[in-house]
């Protein structure tokens, strides 16, 4: 249920998205059957231990509705009140996201990242907004729409999702509360134009931390995420703490000692063909102390040569993985 009625989302929204959010990945048991309890608990408090003010909990996995409301539920409880959760609206059909809002929210989410599944193929954006109006219709949760290629608009518009109707969202939306600014990727222009549109409205999320750290030295933004961060431990919230102090220099000398690591993920397949893999940023997580452990086939993988790739990257920025056996990643921190 939410702790904000549907007209002070975006006070809410205001207070609350100020630092970095990162992913929780659900972890099953190791027959594959069901979420694994503790170790979505040891997630979620590693995440606050971290800095980090919010979690997505992550839904691009081959896990049921039930499992998945479960998995926020879980999530929820344990964060108590100390993390925004984050649900992850990316399922097969229009009613199958309203079903899963309702699970999400019932469960303790406090915030919806919207996106739009593989077969919504719109033809104009009106359909695109329709989509998003009865999303947001479905629940009392503020949402944060998500401009990104990955959807398959830029054969719409190269923005992804253009200025008039993101304006179309924000003004007939109320509970339209955040962007993620993504829409145009590579390219930061649209990440420029929905900021200078819209950041006194709604609140704009800088999710990429190679673009935030640069950009938000010279533009207000207060929100970076929902992200891979967590592969660098707790360094990405330290650095927004010392953006938002106005100590820019002391930000940018840790962005260049991030750079091994930064680009040791950026050379990696993450998204190839629009989906994310997410079994490589568990991984990911796991070298920061993160559970790893079992997600359900199908999945994409992760072999040796990529392990190997990610961890002399932190070996190399200094940020210290765990020193356990790849291996170990198969089973997790907490095995059930």
């Amino acid at each position: 249920m939410a702790r904000y009625t549907r007209n002070e989302a975006r006070e809410w929204a205001r207070e609350h998205l100020v630092g970095v959010a990162n992913v929780t990945i659900p972890t099953m048991t190791s027959d594959f059957r069901r979420i694994n309890e503790k170790a979505v608990r040891h997630d979620v408090e590693l995440a606050i231990e971290h800095g980090f003010v919010g979690s997505l909990s992550c839904s691009e996995v081959a896990i049921t509705q039930a499992q998945y409301g479960e998995f926020c539920a879980i999530m929820a409880d344990q964060a108590a009140g100390r993390l925004v959760i984050v649900h992850h609206a990316v399922f097969n059909t229009l009613e199958d996201n309203i079903e899963a809002i309702r699970l999400a929210e019932a469960g303790g989410a406090d915030l919806v990242l919207l996106g739009y599944p593989p077969y919504f193929y719109p033809k104009s954006y009106d359909e695109v907004f329709e989509y998003t109006k009865a999303i947001c219709a479905a629940t009392n949760l503020g949402v944060m729409v998500f401009p990104l290629p990955a959807w398959g608009f830029s054969r719409l518009h190269p923005a992804d999702i253009p200025l008039p109707v993101l304006r179309r969202m924000v003004d007939e939306i109320p509970n339209v509360v955040a962007i993620k600014a993504e829409g145009g990727l590579p390219y930061i222009m649209s990440a420029i134009e929905v900021h200078r549109e819209f950041h006194e409205e709604v609140v704009i999320s800088s999710p990429l931390e190679y673009e935030y750290v640069p950009l938000a030295q010279v533009m207000d933004i207060p929100f970076c995420g929902t992200n891979y961060s967590a592969y660098y431990g707790p360094l990405l919230p330290r650095i927004h703490k010392l953006i938002r102090a106005g100590e820019y220099d002391q930000a940018t000398q840790l962005w260049y000692k991030m750079d091994p690591a930064r680009k040791a993920f950026a050379s990696l397949p993450i998204a190839a063909n629009g989906l994310l893999n997410r079994m490589l940023w568990k991984y990911q997580a796991w070298l920061q102390g993160y559970n790893g452990g079992p997600m359900p086939h199908p999945t994409q993988r992760v072999y040796q040569r990529d392990m190997t790739v990610l961890r002399k990257g932190l070996e190399a920025a200094g940020l210290n993985p765990t020193s356990d056996p790849d291996e170990a990643f198969f089973v997790g921190r907490h095995p059930v």
